[in-house]
């Protein structure tokens, strides 16, 4: 099925296994939401568990606070990520700070999806990559998903979780095919190692993990094994699957669609230099979209990081390229 699919069918199965799942949106009932995630989901659980909100994610995500209060698992949907911006005082302010707040009394057991990043060639505010923002507040589980297998698992987890989860969907990998056990579970913490490999660690997360595992595959071709871990966590970040890759190869690359600067590649490196600085063979490089609002849709696929991107940075850290891109 596609990643969309096997999120409707996530959504769909927790909302036949309990009672508490409501989810709440614009446009999510009657439309099934922008991307028909939640397609037929109303029909079938009725307007009083998928909720067509008004258009307020402050709106959105307050009610949800409400509702995880008093012992719901509501799960909201944003319809894109540069609208998540009006809800982000709820969602720093109160869903990541109650429990801490009230000495563990109240659980946010509540999940936000937002659909991210670029790479569909659509307008103004809806091709962000706001992961950083949400990683940095303590008490949110950040998470994204590359396949169909890994959006299944995920959500459920997500939604079982009596935490409060940012589940961030790569939009432009929603057509994305793949198989999909629905009986498969998966925790929030972990990173995976999804194509092994000796000479460089290549760590991507959600719309870039096939980018990255393209990269692998081109760099065979030039005798350079490339190791790719998919980060899965956002925050926390799994430090240990990580450093355990860089001590094997020596050697990391990171790269995803967000600016380089105060994001999730400083942290993977400073994990690298903290954890492995010893193993390390070369400087630590990082793949990234660049310091700048991101592009009009005529000019994103020159910001989005590609393959030659990516066997550049592969190069420099192997010695082949100098920092300048002039052969060595």
């Amino acid at each position: 099925m596609t990643l969309a699919k096997a999120l409707n069918t996530a959504l769909d199965d927790a909302l036949g296994a309990r009672e508490d799942v409501v989810l709440i949106g614009e446009d999510i009932g009657t439309l099934g939401g922008v991307f028909r995630i939640t397609d037929g989901l109303q029909t079938r659980y009725g307007a009083s568990r998928v909720i067509d909100s008004p258009l307020a994610e402050a709106g959105i995500i307050g009610t949800a606070v409400g509702m995880a209060y008093r012992g719901l698992r509501p799960v909201c949907e944003i319809q894109f990520d540069g609208f998540v911006f009006p809800g982000l005082d709820q969602l720093v302010t109160q869903v990541a700070r109650l429990h801490y707040r009230t000495g563990g009394a109240v659980r946010m057991p509540m999940t936000v999806r937002v659909p991210y990043g670029g790479g569909i060639g659509a307008v103004e505010h809806h091709s962000e990559s706001p992961e950083a923002y949400f990683a940095h507040t303590p008490g949110l589980r950040v998470v994204t998903v590359a396949s169909p297998q890994e959006a299944y698992q995920t959500l459920r987890a997500a939604i079982d979780c009596d935490d409060p989860v940012v589940l961030l969907e790569p939009k432009r990998r929603y057509w994305t095919k793949g198989e999909v056990d629905t009986t498969a579970r998966a925790d929030l913490d972990t990173a995976r190692v999804v194509s092994p490999g000796q000479d460089v660690t290549l760590v991507a997360y959600g719309p870039m993990v096939a980018t990255a595992l393209d990269a692998a595959v081109a760099a065979t071709e030039e005798g350079i094994s490339i190791e790719v871990v998919d980060l899965r966590s956002i925050s926390p970040v799994d430090r240990q699957t990580v450093a355990a890759s860089v001590r094997r190869t020596g050697r990391l690359v990171v790269t995803h669609e967000a600016p380089a600067s105060c994001s999730v590649a400083a942290e993977v490196m400073a994990v690298a230099v903290e954890e492995c600085f010893a193993h390390l063979e070369s400087a630590p490089e990082r793949v990234t979209g660049y310091d700048i609002p991101y592009p009009p849709a005529a000019l994103e696929d020159a910001f989005l990081p590609d393959l030659d991107r990516i066997l550049d940075a592969v190069d420099r850290t192997l010695g082949r390229r100098s920092s300048l891109g002039v052969a060595s």
